[in-house]
């Protein structure tokens, strides 16, 4: 019967210097809800997997199937206070298959090309303040990835974040999917890059 069989949440708090709680569709690495409150943020969950794969398909993506709503959480994890340091869930120690990681890196080059878009239409204030918070998160996860052949180019603005999506992804592809938190860094790359776009058009965070 449609709801009936389980799918896992993860809740991440203390996001927003403490005013945000982000929930995880735990099977679409990038799914994700923000909102004040743990239970806002988890039940906002079936709604936002219905529009992500519906997303994915208008993408040109082959999204999975998920079968019912029954969506719950299973773990909590606080973020830190800097960029890069998210919360990390159990399913992020296990490495993605090679199937996993070719379809999720390419889920992360649709989010970027969304929040790229979405950078040009605002105005400059606005695209500054998103962009410059993903590519301080995007060199941090450089640097946890340990890539150091991997450099951002010296730029300002806009211009920086796009230079940091692609020291993130060179970095991403030079670790492979058996380096250790690579599930965890796409899981939430697709989703801040989803998240600052929608922000930027005025749409839910």
């Amino acid at each position: 019967m449609a709801g009936t069989l389980p799918h896992a949440v993860f809740v991440e708090t203390g996001l927003d210097g403490g005013t945000t709680v982000a929930a995880y569709a735990a099977e679409l690495p990038g799914c994700a809800t923000f909102a004040p409150g743990a239970d806002e943020a988890a039940a906002a969950i079936p709604l936002r997997v219905a529009r992500f794969i519906a997303w994915l398909a208008s993408s040109g993506e082959e999204p999975p199937q998920v079968v019912g709503d029954n969506w719950y959480e299973v773990e909590r994890g606080a973020a830190g206070a800097g960029p890069g340091e998210r919360a990390t869930f159990t399913l992020d120690e296990l490495p993605p298959s090679d199937e996993e990681w070719t379809r999720w890196l390419g889920w992360l080059e649709i989010a970027r090309e969304e929040l790229a878009a979405a950078l040009d239409e605002a105005v400059p204030e606005a695209a500054e303040r998103v962009a410059g918070r993903i590519a301080d998160q995007d060199m941090a996860f450089v640097e946890v990835l340990g890539v150091p052949a991997v450099r951002a180019e010296t730029a300002a603005g806009v211009d920086r974040c796009y230079a940091a999506r692609d020291a993130l992804t060179n970095a991403l592809a030079a670790a492979g999917p058996s380096t250790d938190g690579v599930r965890r860094i796409l899981r939430v790359a697709i989703a801040d890059d989803l998240r600052g776009a929608a922000a930027l058009r005025g749409g839910e965070g």
